[in-house]
């Protein structure tokens, strides 16, 4: 049944490019018909899984004279990602539903991408992986290029040309392991079991977690996930941060870590290392931003360093708190984005800090204010929402493993608090005098309306995109078990029996 998640993303893409040029109200409905689907999909496909296991959803020959396989199968890493995604697009839809110019393009490279994101989170073919995510890479250049804004032509092309270049180290990766093996299979279960020599993976497992740890914004490598963010329109930054840089978080657990644990064994604290400098770093640089949107573009940055901080732990807490950090950034960041991009920028046409503290938008836009209210604390790790436990079990994680990098990400947390706590004061709770109109006005995103200074009210779109986000981190910050269920036996699973070999598990 999962294989349907990819399936009907793609048919909805072939649906919107029948539908005639200018059909708007047409183009929205398929989007959120699709998006439903697929999250139901997902759901039931979650109703069904058996913690601990392995799952098959469908397996052929694809390429036999290379041994290549078209076999997509799930885990409870695969099918947490696989229910993020169906959030993320859903909530994506409805934040977009403004969009006028071009609207069945726009949404047709939507579900082209999230296509490609259900695609890599269930293949157990590296070959297949790597085509899925190369297809989730080509729309969120045109999707910037075309409706994004602020140098949009620029963040579009540094985007794409960071996620090529992680592309490249990747396939290099893929096909010297391809001959190494033999030659007969790219299957990861078979490849899990494969004794690579050590030099080879003193070489390969770098590579290759290096280029996918670029999309997850890995620090120095991270600069093109702020510019992305905030040239993009809306529903794209809820799809950047929410899923696209979970991808290579996904391709650093299930490709690099469990193929090369010898190169993970020997690499780990420098990664760690980088990881605890990208907390810090990215926490300290949106402290001292006046743009709003690259306050959450760099806070991505930080709390994806918490990601990959807790996957080279190499205990079972701190990697199920890593793949939990996935699934709790991904729906706070597109929450966060959801009110900067479209519920503030779309209306007073700035992002500028100081420029917002005087338009007084928590009496003017109180269900913006009330959601970034809530965003905010569930970022900043409030017991109640998703973001505490997830970064509860990879500080626990990372204490076991690495003391001192564990006490340096706590200052990280603290400066969290810091940005996070200013930008809420500065857009929302300023005390300057209100102007007669919204100062350091920019042009909007292409495709994107706004009422001029009015402010329109809140859409009921937008405030179900938002109360659908926000109920997802609550049910998950209140009953973590719901996904750590599925997630902590997966662990279990032959895929990480070096884990369990190495005494850590």
């Amino acid at each position: 049944m999962l294989a349907w998640t990819v399936y009907i993303s793609f048919l909805g893409v072939l649906v919107l490019m029948l539908l005639p040029r200018g059909n708007a109200p047409a183009a929205r409905w398929v989007a959120l018909i699709t998006a439903v689907a697929g999250l139901l999909v997902g759901g039931a496909g979650y109703a069904q899984f058996q913690p601990g296991k392995i799952q098959t959803v469908t397996r052929c020959s694809w390429v036999p004279a290379l041994g290549l396989e078209y076999h997509l199968a799930a885990d409870g890493v695969s099918l947490t990602l696989v229910l993020l995604t169906g959030l993320a697009a859903l909530g994506g839809v409805l934040l977009s539903w403004n969009v006028e110019a071009r609207t069945k393009e726009f949404f047709a490279f939507y579900f082209t991408l999230i296509g490609g994101v259900y695609g890599v989170f269930l293949s157990f073919d590296l070959f297949l992986l790597f085509v899925f995510y190369e297809i989730a890479i080509i729309p969120k250049y045109f999707l910037i290029a075309l409706w994004g804004s602020t140098r949009r032509e620029y963040g579009a092309m540094k985007l794409v040309l960071y996620s090529f270049f992680g592309s490249a180290l990747v396939l290099i990766g893929l096909i010297a392991l391809y001959v190494v093996a033999g030659a007969r299979t790219m299957n990861v279960l078979e490849l899990a079991q494969h004794p690579f020599p050590h030099g080879f993976q003193m070489w390969a497992f770098p590579l290759v977690f290096v280029g996918f740890a670029i999309l997850a914004g890995l620090w120095p490598l991270h600069t093109w996930a702020p510019t992305g963010h905030v040239a993009a329109p809306t529903g794209a930054s809820m799809l950047l941060a929410g899923v696209v840089m979970k991808l290579g978080a996904y391709g650093c657990l299930r490709v690099a870590m469990t193929l090369f644990p010898e190169g993970l064994e020997a690499w780990k604290t420098w990664v760690a290392a980088l990881a605890v400098i990208g907390i810090v770093y990215g926490a300290m640089v949106a402290l001292v931003q006046k743009d709003f949107k690259f306050v959450i573009g760099y806070s991505s940055v930080s709390h994806m360093g918490f990601v990959l901080l807790g996957l080279v732990t190499l205990n079972t807490i701190g990697l199920s708190g890593a793949v939990l950090q996935m699934f709790s950034h991904g729906i706070i960041a597109g929450l966060l984005f959801a009110v900067v991009g479209r519920m503030v920028y779309d209306r007073t046409h700035t992002r500028d800090l100081p420029a917002l503290e005087r338009l007084h938008l928590s009496r003017r836009m109180p269900f913006a204010a009330g959601t970034f209210v809530i965003a905010g604390m569930a970022s900043m790790g409030l017991p109640g929402f998703s973001g505490f436990v997830a970064e509860l079990q990879v500080i626990i994680g990372a204490w076991q493993a690495f003391p001192m990098l564990a006490v340096i990400t706590g200052g990280g947390i603290l400066i969290g608090v810091a940005y996070t706590w200013r930008a809420l004061q500065k857009a929302f709770f300023g005390d300057a005098a209100e102007p007669a109109v919204a100062p350091g006005a920019e042009p909007a995103a292409a495709g994107d309306s706004a009422s001029g200074q009015g402010l329109q009210v809140v859409s009921m779109p937008e405030r179900l995109g938002a109360v659908l986000l926000i109920g997802a981190s609550l049910l998950v910050g209140l009953y973590p078990q719901v996904l750590l269920r599925v997630i902590v036996p997966s662990f279990a699973s032959p895929l990480f029996d070096w884990l369990r070999q190495g005494g850590s598990l």
